[in-house]
């Protein structure tokens, strides 16, 4: 379905439930060494995704698997399209029966919704909408504790309540998509989707894979700083430059506080976020954005690795919690 945006929704691209996080792979660094790498890549959440391997690692139907992994994960939490399990449950009452992986990622939304004390509040997407970053309608925002997920069905108490999984499906797509090389015999490889990163095994060179966050300034092109990736881990970048846009002077992002039911504003430019579980990296990189700055405290409090880039009059300020800072360049 295509779009055609106002003003203030020309960062609203259709077809996605997932948000663009900043986190780019290295190029230079994946594209030396002895034994070269090579790439696959495609599009997907309006977005784009790049698996890179050893070379000669790629065989007959892993495009082909991988783009039915991320075909269902749409069908299933795209707020985007009508025919998706999210948007049956949203525009429905009461109890929806959905798949599996429904329930698995709203489940964990609605943990990070309470470890964040709701900085994490997938009920706004009625906000993310009235802002100009998305389709979902309702009237029950900022009530997170009204709804639940069981085995197989999501529950609300009030009809108007929505989910908006936007904040961390993609994160749960990613770990598909790592779960699905490994167990097609692929055990080196970084993944790419939409600007979060999962590696497994090592780079060719016999290293770790390296990546890069960006600079979260609109002003200033490139990296901010090098990441060591290692076996195993993902991470996410939540922040204001991906998605936002610029009226009257002021700069308003797509991720919303709850407690103001506006963009959330203030000195943090963007959160990076350390996770085995790329689910959990992207939900809690935007609750961390979410927070403000109550940030830094709720990652100390539930041991979050994240990199907080925070704007200062002269630049930007490096805070570094839960071990961040070992994996950085």
């Amino acid at each position: 379905m295509l779009i055609r945006p106002t003003r203030r929704q020309l960062i609203a691209l259709a077809g996605a439930a997932l948000c663009t996080g900043t986190a780019r792979a290295q190029g230079p660094a994946l594209l030396t060494g002895a034994r070269p790498v090579e790439t696959l890549e495609g599009r997907a959440f309006a977005s784009h995704w790049r698996v890179t391997l050893p070379s000669g690692s790629f065989g007959d139907g892993l495009r082909a698997g991988l783009e039915q992994l991320l075909v269902q994960v749409d069908r299933q939490m795209s707020p985007w399209r009508s025919d998706s399990e999210i948007s049956r449950f949203n525009t429905g009452h009461g109890e929806t029966a959905v798949s599996p992986g429904v329930t698995r990622v709203a489940r964990a939304a609605l943990d990070i919704a309470r470890s964040s004390a709701g900085a994490f509040d997938p009920t706004v997407g009625p906000l993310v909408a009235r802002w100009g970053f998305g389709r979902i309608s309702g009237s029950g925002a900022g009530n997170w504790e009204g709804l639940s997920a069981d085995e197989d069905v999501l529950v609300k108490r009030d009809p108007g309540l929505t989910m908006d999984l936007c904040g961390i499906a993609k994160g749960y797509a990613l770990d598909l998509m790592a779960a699905h090389l490994l167990e097609s015999g692929h055990p080196d490889f970084l993944i790419d989707l939409g600007g979060e990163l999962k590696s497994a095994g090592t780079h060719p060179e016999g290293r770790d894979w390296r990546v890069a966050i960006e600079d979260p300034r609109p002003s200033v092109e490139g990296a901010f700083a090098g990441l060591r990736l290692p076996s195993g881990l993902s991470v996410a970048t939540s922040g204001l430059r991906a998605q936002s846009y610029g009226l009257a002077g002021h700069r308003y992002g797509h991720i919303i506080d709850p407690r103001t039911a506006r963009p959330a504003e203030g000195a943090t430019a963007s959160v990076s976020v350390l996770d085995p579980s790329a689910m959990a990296a992207d939900g809690w990189a935007t609750a961390l954005v979410a927070a403000g700055v109550s940030g830094p405290e709720i990652a100390r409090r539930n041991g979050i690795a994240a990199l907080f880039l925070i704007e200062t009059g002269e630049g930007l300020r490096v805070e570094t919690i839960g071990g961040f800072d070992r994996h950085m360049m």
